[in-house]
């Protein structure tokens, strides 16, 4: 049985740091830090991988030397099983350029309609026992046939490039167990002006939610209890903050399949996307689990019975 499988689009991303602005029309800027790293869902499933988890990777990349490329690194990940990653001859792999700075990021972003998540699963189903996917459209019904199974669904959004933030995203809520995004996509699809509100207008909709906010951490409503709480994350220099979101998504997901209380699970989701920031590039900046236990010794105020959890699971 996997642990998690990560099902969406599949990146080659271009990573630019160290520049000392983004550049405008006309201008040119040089970096002193780049990276060639898998990208989108490639970065959540790798992460959950190096955590320990038994990851599956759904998607679709072409047969160029991106694809190449990807599948190459990939494959070298243990325990990320690419049974479900499709190749596909017709079309280029999608191919992002992320360029960072101290203050802020842009993204280039290149990708055919062959390349998006498959709407159509072909053959057997795996037994899974997390799937996480986009819920930004209607969601494939292979993903009713694994909830239907017992597979927990946590749903997630993107950067709406529309700028219409459509509310129909909140009545496909009641098709997952858990809805995971940041502050601005909180905000956005509930027109609210602050995180927490968001929070609470969300949970009407999914009994979990989680909402990232950010250096400030983040903010969640507990499905059973109602309770609302937010937890910081570590404070560090970042060096590129591509694929932070990811890692703690990832993390997260590692703390659900270990039955973690939900205050558990957002610290160790913080600190490992805290340690994710301080190096270049999505799925390569993903920390292992010795990486992730040297920076929790490292760190103050943790409750004990948390670092206990983390420690026997990062053993």
């Amino acid at each position: 049985m996997l642990d998690v499988l990560f099902a969406g689009e599949v990146f080659c991303d271009l990573v630019f740091a160290g520049i000392p602005h983004l550049p405008a029309p006309g201008s040119e800027v040089y970096a002193d830090r780049f990276a060639v790293a898998a990208g989108g869902t490639a970065t959540r499933s790798v992460a959950a991988a190096r955590l320990g988890l038994r990851a599956g990777l759904f998607g679709v990349v072409g047969t160029d030397f991106l694809g190449d490329h990807l599948m190459a690194e990939l494959s070298r990940e243990e325990n990320l099983d690419l049974t479900w990653l499709l190749r596909d001859p017709t079309v280029h792999t999608p191919v992002t350029v992320a360029v960072s700075h101290e203050h802020d990021r842009a993204f280039i972003t290149y990708e055919e309609e062959g390349a998006r998540r498959p709407e159509v699963w072909e053959g057997e189903l795996p037994d899974v026992r997390f799937l996480h996917l986009g819920i930004a459209g209607p969601l494939p019904g292979w993903v009713g046939d694994l909830r239907a199974r017992g597979t927990r669904v946590v749903g997630g959004v993107g950067w709406d490039p529309t700028g219409r933030w459509s509310r129909e995203v909140l009545s496909r809520l009641d098709e997952v167990d858990m809805f995971v995004c940041n502050a601005v996509e909180a905000t956005s699809y509930t027109r609210t002006g602050t995180v927490e509100e968001a929070a609470k207008v969300l949970a009407d909709f999914v009994a979990d939610v989680v909402v990232t906010d950010g250096a400030l951490g983040a903010v969640a409503v507990d499905g059973g209890t109602g309770e609302l709480v937010r937890i910081p994350v570590p404070a560090v220099p970042a060096v590129d903050p591509t694929g932070a979101g990811d890692v703690f998504t990832a993390a997260l997901i590692t703390g659900l399949t270990h039955g973690w209380p939900l205050t558990t699970r957002l610290r160790f989701a913080g600190l490992c996307a805290a340690l994710s920031v301080q190096s270049l590039g999505g799925a390569a900046g993903a920390p292992r689990r010795k990486a992730v236990g040297a920076f929790l010794a490292e760190l103050p105020g943790i409750p004990d019975e948390d670092v206990e959890r983390m420690r026997a699971v990062l053993r």
